[in-house]
């Protein structure tokens, strides 16, 4: 095989497998390439990933050792992406009746929510994630595109048991906004004891759902080690119950008289 089309194929390998580590003498086996060239491949290919802000190449040293690819957004690219989705949100006639914004053609967007996915994935890149957790329903696509870039597994909590699903654990909660009592529930062979699990959701007002969900998790000893929301509501008199967590966008000054709405960045460059 050429070197042009190796790097091609290896350039391939390492986007369709993210995060997986792979010994040196598989490469050397695949290509039929002496650990020279494969090496130098290697570096070409690090290389372009950086330049084009998409990850790098891991490289561990040992027997055990090998390289992988850790997919990454730049900030620049992620800002970018972000003001581009907060003049898109800004659009009057998402306004729905009660000030709340029509979002479902973005989350129905494969390439829109991929594009969310690699922003937030990259954002816990470094936080040793075993495992991403969503509630159904609108957050289960965004739960998946960020799963996708971390290589991680997805739990869905719902709000009721499923027969198909054995034994589960339940609990009862306080929602943030209606303060309505609710249920979420999960089963018990869905998440390991004591795994490091990162919750996404789509939108978040007072954070009522997010705290349900940690207090779900907590009784599978689980350790939260970040929180990712799409939208966060800019409301005053909402007491915000959730402290540490990464949104992309804040929607707030919405006039329903007037068909205003102003959409603005999240926290996501500050943390």
């Amino acid at each position: 095989m050429k070197r042009s089309d190796r790097l091609v194929s290896m350039t391939n390998y390492f986007l369709e497998n993210p995060r997986r580590l792979n010994p040196l003498p598989r490469f050397t086996e695949m290509y039929q390439a002496a650990k020279s060239s494969i090496s130098e491949d290697l570096v070409i290919v690090d290389r372009v990933f950086q330049e084009e802000g998409i990850g790098h190449l891991q490289t561990i040293a040992g027997a055990a050792g090998g390289v992988r690819y850790i997919p990454e957004f730049s900030t620049d690219s992620s800002l970018h992406f972000i003001n581009a989705l907060c003049s898109k949100l800004e659009d009057p006639v998402r306004i729905l009746p009660g000030g709340y914004l029509y979002m479902s053609d973005i989350l129905g967007d494969p390439k829109m929510v991929n594009q969310i996915g690699r922003v937030l994935g990259s954002a816990f890149s470094d936080a040793e994630i075993e495992v991403v957790v969503t509630v159904a329903t609108k957050g289960i696509p965004l739960a998946y595109a960020v799963a996708s870039y971390l290589a991680v597994p997805v739990v869905i909590v719902r709000r009721d048991p499923k027969v198909t699903e054995g034994s589960s654990v339940s609990i009862n909660y306080v929602s943030g906004s209606s303060r309505k009592i609710q249920t979420m529930v999960l089963p018990k062979r869905s998440l390991k004891e004591g795994a490091n699990v990162c919750i996404i959701d789509d939108f978040m007002k007072a954070g009522g759902t997010i705290t349900g969900m940690t207090s779900l998790l907590a009784e599978f000893n689980a350790n939260v080690k970040a929180i990712g929301v799409l939208a966060e509501a800019d409301d005053e008199e909402e007491d915000r119950v959730v402290e540490n967590y990464t949104s992309l966008i804040k929607i707030s000054n919405v006039d329903i008289k007037q068909k205003r709405i102003q959409v603005l960045p999240g926290n996501f460059n500050q943390k």
